[in-house]
């Protein structure tokens, strides 16, 4: 073969590659630490001000009964990128990352099965938890500023009863170009203007707003003004036709329970700085989509936002997750991009580890073998096709959340339960389960209880429970039958 054909030859299958790999959707993922459903388009509280990630839900499909598999931040993260169930692998408390389980240190997560399809991946903030999956070289090809709480104050602003520098909040003056979301939304804004045109990407960044602590400045509670903002609707002694045990899943936390608020005054102030540093992040969420557009992206780029739980602020008497109700399980959930039907809200019951496979069929990638999640492909379609599946909410073995389109049902470890009806009771205030007549609606819930939850795995730690023998473990304590409930008096 002559010079000449070599030389047409290579350059033709050069661009047949190119071309290939332009042809690809690229993947823009946006994760929000704590973030329940004060969302706009959620109506989760009347003085939410979200109008960027509402414009997003309109130019997509948004989901409004999407809920995570853990209310907790390491085991829901965990779940989403391998599309397992916090029960089969056994990843329950803040500790420990999966690749230190032998057993699932060679599980392939979302990016890498992205990078293995010829994606470059690259990602800033929080997506796993805390520093998990951040060592350059190992999970992902460029990282980013890392998530946190800073800057501080010299000295907490809330003396809560616990002395974690976290768990605090309030109007804080200090330069929002400081904070850790401002320089996630920059990285992430510089490499979208930069980012190559002849290869696929996979870019994730994770806020850490509005996860305590919920500092911000005097332009975003300018906006939720005292005299205007609602303070979350509860109902007095809701929990006394709860379990006992759903106390265990939240015994000692550093978040302070309603009656700390309510004593010191900081229901309101609490109430504000969440909905303030929801509406912050949501201009970094602006931020972001603007240079989407401003590159031209938006036509070939999938576009999935999600929070990895909710957050109690004095539902059912606590602050904080870990519990499985509406309060601690829902989340929003968008999807926006090539193959996704605009100006859809999709009310089907949805699970975060659906994800992964979502993304693979919209990318028109082979499945992943092995995956627990299902793909919303049909409903990013037709928002109004029935998904028969609930979703499945686990917080440590045993204890478990089941959300249908019109039901809530959960049973804990003692085999203690709990049934709403989510359509005229969304509140969670009456519980049904001792009902007879409900018989029917628990019986067919209990067929989709997982089974077989594994034991926690080596070396967990940060809010693992135990129940075994009738026995009631808390973070390696045995908790007394009938031991008084900690910092609740009333």
């Amino acid at each position: 073969m002559s010079s000449f054909k070599t030389l047409f030859f290579s350059l033709l299958g050069l661009c047949a590659s190119v071309t290939t790999a332009a042809d690809k959707p690229n993947i823009l993922m946006i994760a929000i630490d704590d973030q329940n459903d004060w969302i706009g388009y959620m109506g989760g509280h009347p003085n939410a001000i979200t109008p960027h990630i509402d414009a997003l839900a309109a130019s997509g499909t948004a989901f409004t009964n999407a809920h995570c598999q853990s209310p907790l931040c390491n085991p829901s993260r965990t779940s989403l990128m391998l599309s397992k169930r916090p029960g089969s692998t056994g990843i329950y408390g803040l500790k420990p990352w999966f690749r230190d389980v032998p057993e699932l240190a060679e599980i392939e997560p979302l990016q890498k099965y992205l990078s293995r399809h010829g994606y470059r991946t690259y990602t800033a903030g929080k997506i796993y938890h805390g520093g998990y999956g951040r060592k350059p070289g190992e999970e992902w090809d460029e990282i980013g500023p890392p998530a946190g709480g800073a800057p501080f104050p010299k000295e907490k602003l809330v003396k809560t009863p616990s002395d974690m520098k976290l768990v605090d909040w309030g109007l804080f003056p200090h330069k929002d170009e400081d904070k850790s979301d401002y320089k996630i939304a920059s990285w992430t804004e510089e490499k979208l203007d930069n980012m190559p045109k002849d290869e696929p990407f996979f870019l994730s960044c994770g806020f850490f707003l509005p996860h305590v602590p919920c500092f911000a400045t005097q332009k975003w509670f300018d906006l939720h003004p005292i005299e205007t903002t609602a303070l979350p609707i509860i109902q007095r002694d809701d929990r006394k036709d709860t379990p006992r045990f759903s106390w265990y899943l939240h015994w000692k936390l550093p978040e302070p329970r309603l009656e700390f608020l309510e004593d010191t005054n900081e229901w309101m102030n609490l109430t504000r700085s969440y909905l303030a540093c929801t509406t912050f992040v949501d201009d970094q969420v602006r931020r972001v989509m603007e240079a989407v557009d401003r590159n031209g992206l938006r036509e070939n780029t999938i576009i999935v936002l999600w929070s990895d739980h909710g957050w109690h602020i004095g539902e059912k008497e606590i602050t904080g997750k870990n519990t499985l109700w509406d309060d601690g399980t829902r989340v929003p959930l968008i999807f926006a991009g090539p193959g996704v039907v605009d100006g859809q809200i999709c009310k089907q019951p949805a699970e975060l580890l659906d994800i992964y496979p979502t993304l693979l069929d919209l990318a028109g990638l082979p499945a992943k073998e092995g995956v627990e999640g299902i793909s919303l492909m049909p409903q990013l379609k037709d928002a109004a096709t029935k998904r028969d599946r609930p979703a499945i909410t686990t917080h440590n073995a045993g204890n478990h959340g089941i959300r249908s389109e019109n039901w809530r049902f959960i049973i804990y470890a003692d085999g203690s339960e709990e049934l709403y009806d989510m359509v005229n009771d969304p509140n969670e205030w009456t519980n049904l389960a001792g009902d007879p007549k409900y018989a029917d609606v628990i019986a067919e819930h209990k067929k989709w209880m997982p089974t077989g939850d594994l034991p926690p795995a080596p070396n967990s730690a940060s809010r693992i429970l135990i129940y075994e023998n009738g026995k009631v473990n808390w973070e390696g304590e045995d908790i007394p039958e009938g031991a008084p409930i900690p910092e609740v008096t009333r």
